[in-house]
């Protein structure tokens, strides 16, 4: 496959992914609040609200595990760049609540079936 296929392929897994997890937490009772929000730390996939909490959400979707599980990508320097972009948010909506945190969703596919796994992993920050 081309780098550009590839890449095509990577960024239509994304945003399944980020359909999917977006329907999610709605089902939770999160309200949307954002999507793919753009600093120069990086993209936030979604920012919701759990109550009176702003909560920015980082999608992890794969359709395999041979390079490891969705939540094995997410770094101390990645949780660091979305802290960063969190604060960015907060400083751009002033009015928004006190309390925030960084969750983060992996979500295994499968081409057949759909979602084959998704956990839901709370305030890891």
């Amino acid at each position: 496959m081309a780098k550009n296929a590839v890449m095509t392929y990577q960024k239509k897994l994304g945003k399944i992914g980020e359909t999917i997890a977006e329907k999610y937490l709605e089902g939770e009772g999160y309200h949307l609040l954002e999507r793919n929000f753009n600093t120069r730390f990086g993209e936030i996939d979604l920012v919701m609200l759990d109550e009176n909490c702003v909560v920015f959400v980082e999608v992890k979707t794969r359709t395999t595990t041979g390079f490891g599980h969705p939540e094995d990508s997410i770094t101390p320097l990645k949780l660091e760049k979305l802290e960063n972009a969190a604060l960015l948010w907060l400083e751009a909506h002033p009015v928004s609540p006190d309390d925030w945190r960084i969750d983060v969703i992996a979500i295994l596919l499968d081409h057949q079936k759909g979602v084959k796994n998704l956990q839901h992993f709370i305030n890891t920050s």
